[in-house]
């Protein structure tokens, strides 16, 4: 696991974008793993940049989003195929085709197997994006779940509820139950990109990154994948007890590839 500390949350998603730029321009058909959030939509800008500023094109790139709730029609504007389509399929030039997110209003385990059997038909996910919740959990992985879990239907923790709570409307039916990857299926991806900003974070990152492997810390299962990257900004580093370290191994892989190219 390398770790990426960033002077801020705008170059949090401008190195992450990087990542994403890389893969695209350098596979024929290359496989992302998607994610929403408030983090993720930075780096969505930034793709959607480069995008119109002809430095790379999605027209032979699959997605795969890595959860959707229960119960909402993909024209609710809280669904997550919603999001993906508003914050950035609209905007690139990707085949919607090509966009896969859980369908919520299906038959759940056929939807999960369904999906398993997807993303082995597109050959596998070659970089996945990820947030984490303040909890921890990555994807709707919440604290107890299997660290080699498939995609399946999760419950979700209060947390997770009252964080989300803020994006519906007071009285509005709030899903609190979800399709997600599971943790088994995320580190399956050849590279995992994982991404954080701001001071609320900091006790997930702290235990994601130095803590113990832990299904009280879902994210913590990363830790036994080959080859993962968290940029996180200041905000989110600041529990970190080895930043020094980190930013040492930044600057060391740096040197590496400017003396490789």
């Amino acid at each position: 696991m390398q770790v990426i500390i960033a002077s801020c949350a705008a170059e949090v998603a401008t190195l992450g974008a990087r990542y994403c730029l890389d893969l695209i321009n350098s596979k024929q058909s290359p496989v992302l793993g998607l994610a929403t959030g408030s983090t993720p939509v930075a780096l969505y800008k930034e793709l959607i940049e480069m995008y119109e500023n002809n430095q790379l094109s999605f027209k032979q790139t699959h997605t795969f989003n890595l959860d959707e709730y229960l119960g909402l029609a993909t024209s609710h504007p809280q669904s997550y195929r919603y999001f993906m389509n508003s914050q950035l399929f609209q905007h690139i030039d990707i085949d919607l085709n090509n966009t896969y997110v859980p369908n919520g209003m299906s038959e759940p385990k056929t939807a999960a197997s369904e999906y398993e059997a997807q993303i082995k038909h597109c050959g596998g996910i070659d970089l996945q994006i990820l947030g984490v919740g303040r909890n921890g959990h990555i994807g709707f992985n919440e604290p107890s779940s299997s660290l080699v879990s498939r995609t399946r239907v999760k419950t979700l923790a209060k947390q997770t509820l009252d964080d989300n709570k803020r994006f519906f409307n007071p009285g509005e039916f709030q899903p609190s139950l979800a399709i997600t990857m599971g943790i088994g299926t995320i580190l399956e991806a050849d590279k995992i990109l994982l991404l954080a900003t701001g001071s609320a974070k900091a006790n997930a990152i702290k235990e994601l990154v130095e803590g113990p492997l832990s299904a009280s810390c879902p994210a913590s299962a990363l830790q036994m994948h080959r080859d993962t990257i968290v940029i996180i900004d200041t905000q989110a580093a600041a529990a970190l007890e080895h930043q020094t370290y980190y930013q040492q191994v930044t600057t060391q892989t740096e040197q590496l590839d400017y003396n490789n190219d």
